[in-house]
């Protein structure tokens, strides 16, 4: 369903994606201007799902080539485009809304996200780096640390 909306919002956004690119390289995906490349090996829709929204982030919020993540501009960018690819896909309003519907363990949680285990770890670990071992959201504190966890306040 993700990865469906997704194509959606780069139609709507004149973005062409080229969904069993053949690369050069190992990534799994590739933004050049308005045309994604998504690797042809990446069969789960998930993991295609995680790898399309990095790349529209990078469509909305990179500029120039930064493929060679050679200088601190380019890891800023990188880390800003995954940072959207994480708020879109999950965002602490996902994580809330997860709990609310009794996923309690990781795997469970990425099954309701519809995102991979990595891609949620790694979106837990950015949100610990922006908010500390806690966020607050409504009624409810999202702990990061020692592991993800929901209370809700009453």
């Amino acid at each position: 369903m993700k990865y469906e909306d997704l194509l959606e919002e780069c139609t709507s956004n004149d973005v062409f994606v080229i969904e069993n690119a053949k690369f050069r390289s190992k990534s799994d995906g590739l933004i050049n201007g308005n045309v994604i490349g998504i690797n042809k090996k990446i069969c789960t829709s998930k993991k295609r799902a995680c790898v399309l929204a990095e790349e529209l982030g990078h469509y909305h919020t990179t500029v120039g080539n930064i493929t060679m993540n050679a200088t601190t501009s380019d890891k800023k960018q990188e880390l800003r485009a995954r940072a959207w690819a994480y708020n879109k896909m999950i965002g602490l309003n996902g994580i809330v809304n997860s709990y609310k519907h009794g996923c309690y363990s990781l795997n469970d949680t990425a099954e309701y996200l519809e995102v991979t285990e990595n891609f949620l770890l790694e979106a837990l670990q950015y949100y610990k780096s922006k908010y500390g071992i806690s966020a607050t959201i409504d009624n409810y504190v999202i702990y990061f640390e020692p592991y993800l966890g929901v209370l809700e306040l009453v």
